[in-house]
């Protein structure tokens, strides 16, 4: 790597290697290619990772705290796109730490538990939200700890990966617009996908910690 500026190629290659290996194609490299330029403009302002990391939970506060008005819409996805660059943006500025790591893995599950007491807000069941909250929660836990018990491989995309559940919520916020009620019927949508998305990826990880040596 260029010791001075890290290219796109570079950028890519770094980020693979830091998610086990991960082929960069499709809707990964796009969404990669938009992160690069992004977080090149962060950099030059002289924003830090752990500062976006903190910013996806205030905003994650702000989306709860206005979660009544139309401003939740913008707090969400502003909340859910400071998560997606702080990573980026620590691989742009070679700044990559364990702690660095860590403070995102907890604050992501404070926000997630934020978008989940504004959906019941929003007027979901509390026991749906619940549900699909825990199941959200265990399908995190069990990746951290399979990392932590010496697992590499990045694991299965499942079918209600982080964007797929602010895009839920993301959903009820439009609908409100249009009078539509719709935060019951999409928790219970939440929750059978995340309890499906749990289970496949227990089944992945399974094999793997079977034959691997704690």
């Amino acid at each position: 790597m260029n010791p001075h500026k890290l290219s796109r190629k570079d950028f890519f290659m770094e980020w693979s290697r830091l998610h086990g290996g991960a082929e960069i194609k499709g809707i990964v490299r796009a969404w990669l290619s938009i992160s690069f330029a992004i977080t090149i403009a962060l950099k030059a302002i002289r924003v830090t990772p752990n500062g976006l990391t903190y910013l996806s939970l205030i905003f994650g506060a702000l989306f709860l705290y206005f979660v009544d008005s139309h401003w939740a819409i913008a707090f969400l996805v502003l909340s859910l796109m400071a998560d997606g660059l702080d990573g980026s943006l620590a691989i742009i500025s070679r700044s990559v730490t364990r702690w660095g790591a860590a403070l995102d893995a907890v604050i992501d599950r404070i926000v997630e538990s934020l978008w989940s007491i504004g959906l019941f807000m929003l007027g979901a069941d509390w026991k749906w939200v619940l549900l699909a909250w825990l199941a959200a929660f265990s399908q995190e836990y069990m990746r951290a700890r399979a990392a932590g018990l010496g697992v590499q491989e990045v694991g299965v995309v499942t079918i209600s990966e982080r964007p797929i559940r602010a895009s839920l919520i993301f959903i009820v916020l439009i609908g409100r617009i249009f009078d539509f009620a719709l935060a019951n019927s999409v928790a219970i949508i939440w929750m059978a996908m995340q309890i499906i998305s749990v289970v496949t990826v227990l089944r992945f990880l399974r094999p793997l910690l079977q034959q691997s040596q704690r």
